[in-house]
Order: structure tokens, then C-alpha cells, then sequence
């Protein structure tokens, strides 16, 4: 009888130790799932570019060294590999693309340019879906971090090969600080 008993705790124990193994992997791959969900909007973004670079040169031409830097982030943008390389290629190609967009404020014909506008517009869609797959990215990894590093988890997690995944950075300066304002010059 008690030979039957250890056989029951010794089979509910390695059912549990493989209950704890699966939802490992699935956590696993929903970070993996959601890292493609980014590059995937980074990559619709850098198919938008040459779009929006063509009809900012057709009303800017002298801002060349400006269109160069765009063009030479995409492809940083489009080679970058690993979560920290892909973040530091996002951050740069947001910068530029908000340089480049901040040139139409100088040319009001090219803000007035259909075609333009109708860039502008996707390129705000896909930023959008953009900030929605680095969300889900950072979630997904802040799951499989706490499974992993939790116990029982961690017991069997190392040694199976899993590990913690490093969150989406996002090095903008301006996004990750507060503006400052201020009214009036303070003086009574």
C-alpha cells in the first residue's frame, strides 16, 4: 500500500515538474512571438521611408545631408540583430524620421502635398502599432523573467536552459522625460 503511495506522489510530482516545464516554453515563445511583432513594424517602417524621404526631397533638396542620415538609419534599422541592437536602430530611426517630418513645418506646400499627408498618416499608424508591439514584447518578457526567477520555476529553469530575456529600451530622452514649462519670468 505504501509502495502505492510513493508511486502517486513520484507521478504527480514529475506531472507537476512538466506542467511547469510547458508553461515555460509557451512563455518562451510568446516572447519570441512578440520580439517578430516589432521587427515586423520595424520593418513596415523602413518600407515606408524611401516614400516619405522621395517626396520630402522633391520640395527640399537642399536638406541632403539630412536624407542621407535617414536612408543610411534605415539600413542600421533593417541588419540590427537582438533586442538591444533592434532598440538602439528604433531609437535612431525615430529621431531622424521626427528630423525629416520636422522639415515639412519649414515648407508648407509639402505639408500640404497629399501625398505627404497620406505618408504621414501611415507612418503614424505604424508607430502606433509599433508602441503596441514593444507593450506586448515587455509583458511577455516580464512574464517568462518572474517564471523563470520564481520557485519552484528556478529549480528546474536553469538547468533546462531557460533564462531571463532583457525588456524593449526605449532610449528617446525626450519620451522618457517629462517636458519642462514655465510661466511667466517669476518676477513679482
Amino acid at each position: 500500500m505504501i509502495g502505492w503511495i510513493m508511486i502517486g506522489i513520484v507521478v504527480l510530482l514529475l506531472l507537476y515538474l512538466v506542467a511547469i516545464y510547458n508553461r515555460l516554453v509557451r512563455l518562451r515563445a510568446l516572447v519570441r512571438e512578440g520580439f517578430s511583432g516589432i521587427t515586423v513594424q520595424l520593418r513596415r517602417r523602413a518600407d515606408l521611408v524611401p516614400n516619405l524621404v522621395a517626396t520630402v526631397e522633391g520640395y527640399a533638396a537642399h536638406e541632403r545631408e539630412l536624407i542621407e542620415q535617414v536612408t543610411a538609419h534605415r539600413a542600421d534599422a533593417i541588419a540590427a540583430k537582438g533586442v538591444d541592437a533592434t532598440a538602439r536602430a528604433d531609437a535612431q530611426m525615430s529621431g531622424m524620421l521626427g528630423r525629416l517630418v520636422a522639415v515639412a513645418e519649414a515648407y508648407p506646400e509639402l505639408k500640404a502635398d497629399a501625398n505627404f499627408r497620406q505618408l504621414q498618416q501611415e507612418l503614424a499608424d505604424i508607430e502606433e502599432q509599433l508602441s503596441g508591439a514593444r507593450r506586448y514584447y515587455n509583458a511577455t518578457v516580464r512574464d517568462l523573467n518572474t517564471g523563470v526567477q520564481s520557485f519552484p520555476n528556478i529549480l528546474i529553469a536553469r538547468p533546462m536552459g531557460f533564462h531571463e530575456e532583457e525588456p524593449y529600451a526605449d532610449d528617446v530622452v525626450a519620451l522618457q522625460t517629462a517636458p519642462q514649462v514655465r510661466f511667466g519670468s517669476g518676477k513679482s
